[in-house]
């Protein structure tokens, strides 16, 4: 009995001081690397919102486990020059919160979204989705399809997959009580160990840039909220993808979807030819790369999306 208990007490401790160097860690990123934009307050979340540019708008929404940053390297400036552009991180991403009682389904984060277009007066933007984000940006058109002119997809999560890709398993826990504590005690110090074999699977077969901890954000998912923000997000699929799947010949507006060939995370002919093999006037582009396409082929990037910004529907015509 004295065993079992010194042998609880080490176990306790340990929990201890691992949940101590997370909170810890938690702090001091966040102190460095703050917000650079504002805030918007949309039912079920608070979103942190960056702004450049005048023109037509464009809305840039990140993926999984990502924020706004990813379009740092590039994107947000080239089509500033002539666009109004909006980059967004997803309800508790980045530093946009998501409130504890609103579901993390593509449904409920489109809504966000769609408020947060009439709250800016964005005026049918064209929306560019990457990976999950481009879910999300499915969803938002078919679901609230006076808010958007045109759809520009950049790798794009359009169908549910039978697993999960290897690099997100850990966020496959379903248990609530055991992912809060993984995410207390294990998930930073973990992805801080393992963080170069993770950046090498999710850009392969292209590199990650040295700078994208701090330049990219990746630092910030380091932080327990991200951990259980971004597994909420995953686990949220199953429930809603099959609904919106079904629904894709609806889709009216200006559709463009931009793959890697050599994508590592989502296969393009999965999710960029069965897309477009659905919807109408869909143009498919391929090109050869990986899955972070805004991170590593920022120009490329960029130039898709201002072309499917020509193709918007004008702002007066709604669907």
């Amino acid at each position: 009995m004295t065993i079992l208990f010194v042998l609880l007490a080490l176990v306790l401790l340990v929990l201890l001081g691992l949940a101590w160097f997370t909170h810890r860690t938690a702090g001091r990123i966040e102190a460095f690397l703050p917000p650079k934009g504002r805030f918007v307050d949309v039912p079920g979340a608070r979103l942190h919102v960056r702004e450049s540019g005048s023109g037509p708008a464009v809305l840039l929404i990140h993926g999984l486990g990502g924020q706004g940053a990813h379009f740092d390297y590039g994107v947000a400036d080239y089509l500033a020059r002539n666009h109004r552009v909006v980059v967004v991180d997803r309800p508790g991403s980045g530093h946009s919160t998501r409130d504890a009682a609103t579901p993390a389904d593509v449904s409920s984060q489109a809504a966000s979204l769609a408020a947060l277009i009439d709250r800016l007066g964005l005026e049918r933007p064209t929306v560019a989705g990457h990976s999950l984000g481009g879910a999300i940006a499915l969803t938002l058109a078919l679901e609230h399809p006076g808010k958007v002119g045109a759809l520009a997809l950049i790798a794009p999560l359009t169908h549910l997959q039978d697993a999960a890709p290897e690099v997100f398993k850990a966020l496959a826990i379903e248990s609530p009580w055991l992912r809060k504590l993984f995410a207390w005690t294990l998930a930073t110090p973990g992805s801080i160990a393992g963080g170069k074999k993770v950046l090498a699977a999710v850009f392969a077969p292209e590199s990650a840039p040295r700078d994208f901890p701090v330049k990219g954000g990746g630092m910030l998912s380091l932080r327990p909220r991200q951990f259980l923000a971004s597994s909420a997000d995953m686990q949220a699929l199953p429930g809603h993808m099959p609904r919106v799947q079904a629904r894709y010949r609806e889709l009216s507006v200006p559709t463009g979807v931009l793959y890697g060939r050599e994508d590592a995370i989502l296969d393009w002919q999965q999710n960029g030819q069965a897309l477009a093999d659905k919807v109408a006037g869909a143009r498919l582009q391929l090109v050869d790369g990986g899955h972070m396409l805004p991170v590593t082929q920022p120009q490329l990037v960029a130039e898709f999306v201002e072309q499917c910004a020509r193709t918007a529907a004008p702002a007066h015509i709604a669907s």
